[in-house]
C-alpha cells in the first residue's frame, strides 16, 4: 500500500510555488491556446514517478531521464493536455480523453512536431501576404511630426443613453493610463470630460485643468460607481435598465489612441478626425468582403446569460468591424497553407490570438502585458471601456499574432525538442533549467489498435469518458484532474474560439460539427448530486479500463463541503476505495476558483 510519506510533499510544493508564478514560461507546452484549469506539470511529473514503483525515492529520481515504456496511462479529462505531455516525458504511452472539442483540439496541436524553421519560413510567408494589409488599419498622424505613425492599441468607451436622451460614457475615473506600479512612476494619462483630449497627469491626483479647453475636473470620479451611472442632472440609473430593448449593443465610443513615433517612443494622443475616417473605411471593406466569420449564436447558460442580457446574441458581436476585417484577412491566408500539419499549429494560434483581439479586453497599463485578455476573470463580463489590440502587431506590441507565435507557438516547439524541469536553489530561491526527458515525439494515433501496436504513442480522443473505446484492463494508471463543479463551464467560455474553428475544422473533425461545443453529459454541473453521478460515470469507466493492479489518481480543491461530498459518492459509486491522499502546492491565491471563494486555500488533494 502506498502512503503519503512517499510523496516529496515539501520538495514538489515548492517547486511548484516556483512554476505557478510563470506557467508560460515554465512549462510553455500547455500553454499555446486558452484552457481554464491549467495544472501545474511539476506536480503531474512527480504522481507519474511516485505511482511508477521504484526503490529509489520519487525526489531522487525527478530530474533523471526515465523510459517507463510498458505503461499507460489514461487521462479522462485531459485539458490543457499536462497528464499527457508529463506522461511522455517519462517515455509513457498515454490516452487523452475530453468532452470539448477546442480541448482535443488543442492537445493535438501542442504534441505534433513541426520544425520550428518550417514554422519560422511559413510565418515569414504569412507576414509578406497579409501582415501590411492588417497595418494599414492600425496607424494615425503624429500630432507632432505629422508624420504615419503606427497604432498599438485604441481605447473605447461605452455609452448609455438616458430616457432624458443624455449620453453617457461609462468611465468610473477619467484616468485611463497608467504603469501597473503606480507608486514607483505615478505618471498617467488623463481624458478631459468635456473635450475628449488626452494630457498627462498623476494617476492619483483628484484635481486637474485640461490644457485645451481649461475645463477643471476630479479624474477619479467618472459618472460610473459600480452598477450605477449619474447624469448630469445627478438622477441616478442601474445600467443594466439602459440596455436597447430593440436587441442592439451599447454604442461605443473611441477616444483614445497609443501609437509609436519614430523614435521607437510610445506617445498616446486623442482620436482625431483622419482615425475616425480610417475606421469609416475598414468598416466598409468589412461589408465588400466574404471572409470566413464566426456566425454562430450565444446559447443561453450560466456563463452566456450575463452577456446577452447586453445584447450579445453573437459570438461576431465580441468583435469591432475593424477587429473582424483584421482577423478575417488572417484566417482566409492561413487557410490557403497547403501543409495541413502546418496549417493547424497557425489556425491553433490564430484561435489563441482571438483572446486578446476582442472588445471585452481591458488596458493592463505600462510595465506589464498591456492586454488583459478576455477571460482574464475566467467569465464572460462586458468591458465598459475596451481595448482595441492591432492584431498582428508590432516589435513592441502584447497579445498580438506575431508576438504569441514567437512566445506560444516557437516555445512550445522548441520544448518537445527539448523539455526541461525547473530547478531552485534554495538559498538563492533562483531557478534553473534542467534537461531530464528525451525529445517529445509521439506518434498522434486515432485508434486503439494503432496506439497498441506501436511504441511511444498518444491516443487523443473527444468524447464522453464515460464510454471509452479502449479494451478492459488495459491501462495501468489514470491520472487526471476532474472539472470544478460548480465554477466554470468550460464549453460555454470555449464557444468563443469555437465559433471561429469549426467552420474551418468540421470537414476533418467530426466534434467540430455542431453549432457550440456543448454536450449533454459534461462533467459540469451546478448541482453536487448530478455532478457526482457523471463523475462517477466517468471513474466507473476508468475502473472497466484499469488493469487489476491499477490505480486513479486525481487532484482536487473545493472551498465548499458539498464539493467533497459529490467526491466522496463517485468514488463508492465507481467501486474504488481511497489507499491515500496528501496535500499539495496549487494555483496561486489570485486565480479565479480561489479569490472568488469566501475561503480559499492554496493547496491541492492528491487522492489515491
Amino acid at each position: 500500500m502506498m502512503n503519503n510519506k512517499d510523496f516529496p510533499v515539501w520538495e514538489v510544493s515548492q517547486l511548484a510555488e516556483k512554476e505557478s508564478w510563470r506557467k508560460e514560461i515554465n512549462r510553455p507546452i500547455y500553454h499555446i491556446h486558452k484552457w481554464w484549469a491549467q495544472r501545474l506539470g511539476s506536480v503531474f511529473r512527480a504522481i507519474l514517478l511516485y505511482l511508477e514503483n521504484s526503490e529509489d525515492s520519487v525526489w531522487n529520481r525527478y530530474y533523471r531521464e526515465h523510459n517507463y515504456d510498458k505503461t499507460v496511462v489514461l487521462d479522462p479529462f485531459m485539458g490543457s493536455g499536462t497528464t499527457i505531455g508529463e506522461a511522455l516525458k517519462l517515455g509513457e504511452k498515454v490516452i487523452g480523453c475530453d468532452i470539448n472539442p477546442i480541448s482535443s483540439f488543442l492537445v493535438r496541436q501542442e504534441l505534433t512536431y513541426v520544425s520550428p524553421e518550417t514554422l519560422k519560413d511559413e510565418y515569414v510567408a504569412l507576414e509578406q501576404k497579409v501582415a501590411d494589409k492588417i497595418h494599414d488599419c492600425y496607424n494615425t498622424i503624429d500630432r507632432v511630426t505629422k508624420e504615419k505613425i503606427p497604432v498599438l492599441y485604441y481605447f473605447w468607451v461605452k455609452i448609455v443613453t438616458t430616457p432624458e436622451g443624455e449620453e453617457i460614457p461609462l468611465f468610473s475615473r477619467y484616468v485611463f493610463a497608467q504603469n501597473a506600479y503606480p507608486s514607483k512612476k505615478p505618471e498617467a494619462q488623463i481624458l478631459c470630460p468635456k473635450c475628449w483630449n488626452v494630457f498627462k497627469g498623476k494617476y492619483n491626483q483628484t484635481e486637474c485643468i485640461c490644457p485645451r479647453c481649461g475645463e477643471k475636473f476630479n479624474p477619479q470620479k467618472g459618472p460610473v460607481n459600480s452598477s450605477v451611472v449619474y447624469g448630469k442632472n445627478g438622477k441616478q440609473y442601474k445600467i443594466k435598465d439602459l440596455i436597447p430593448s430593440d436587441g442592439k449593443l451599447l454604442d461605443e465610443k473611441m477616444y483614445a489612441l497609443l501609437a509609436v513615433n519614430k523614435h521607437g517612443e510610445k506617445v498616446y494622443q486623442p482620436v482625431e478626425e483622419y482615425d475616425k475616417l480610417l475606421y469609416k473605411e475598414i468598416c466598409s471593406k468589412l461589408t465588400d468582403n466574404k471572409f470566413s466569420l464566426p456566425s454562430y449564436p450565444v446559447k443561453s447558460g450560466y456563463n452566456t446569460d450575463q452577456v446577452r442580457g447586453y445584447n450579445y446574441f453573437y459570438w461576431k458581436d465580441f468583435f469591432n468591424k475593424r477587429q473582424l476585417y483584421g482577423l478575417g484577412l488572417l484566417l482566409d491566408e492561413i487557410l490557403n497553407i497547403e501543409n495541413i500539419s502546418v496549417r493547424e499549429q497557425f489556425l491553433c494560434l490564430f484561435s489563441s490570438t482571438l483572446e486578446f483581439n476582442n472588445m471585452f479586453c481591458s488596458y493592463k497599463g505600462e510595465g506589464t502585458g498591456a492586454v488583459r485578455p478576455i477571460f482574464s476573470n475566467h467569465i464572460l463580463k462586458p468591458e465598459r471601456t475596451p481595448l482595441e489590440n492591432s492584431i498582428w502587431g508590432y516589435s513592441n506590441s502584447s497579445g498580438c499574432f506575431s508576438s504569441l507565435f514567437k512566445t506560444r507557438l516557437l516555445k512550445a516547439k522548441e520544448y518537445l525538442d527539448s523539455p526541461f524541469e525547473i530547478k531552485v536553489d534554495t538559498k538563492t530561491q533562483k531557478s534553473k533549467k534542467i534537461i531530464a526527458s528525451k525529445p517529445i515525439r509521439p506518434m498522434i494515433c486515432n485508434d486503439w489498435e494503432e496506439f497498441s501496436e506501436n511504441k511511444h504513442t498518444a491516443l487523443i480522443l473527444n468524447g464522453d469518458s464515460s464510454h471509452l473505446p479502449i479494451p478492459s484492463k488495459s491501462v495501468d494508471y489514470v491520472v487526471t484532474d476532474p472539472p470544478y463543479f460548480d465554477f466554470i463551464h468550460y464549453s460555454e467560455l470555449s464557444d468563443f474560439f469555437y465559433a471561429w474553428l469549426s467552420p474551418v475544422l468540421k470537414d476533418k473533425y467530426g466534434y467540430f460539427c455542431s453549432n457550440t461545443s456543448r454536450r449533454s453529459n459534461e462533467v459540469q454541473q451546478n448541482d453536487a448530486a448530478k455532478f457526482s453521478e457523471l463523475l462517477g460515470n466517468v471513474f466507473l469507466e476508468s475502473n472497466r479500463v484499469l488493469k487489476n493492479s491499477g490505480k486513479l489518481v486525481f487532484s482536487f480543491h473545493h472551498s465548499k463541503i458539498d464539493g467533497w461530498i459529490a467526491i466522496a459518492q463517485a468514488i463508492m459509486q465507481s467501486n474504488f476505495y481511497v489507499e491515500c491522499s496528501f496535500p499539495i502546492h496549487a494555483e496561486l491565491m489570485a486565480s479565479t476558483p480561489k479569490s472568488s471563494a469566501k475561503s480559499p486555500i492554496s493547496l491541492d488533494a492528491i487522492i489515491v
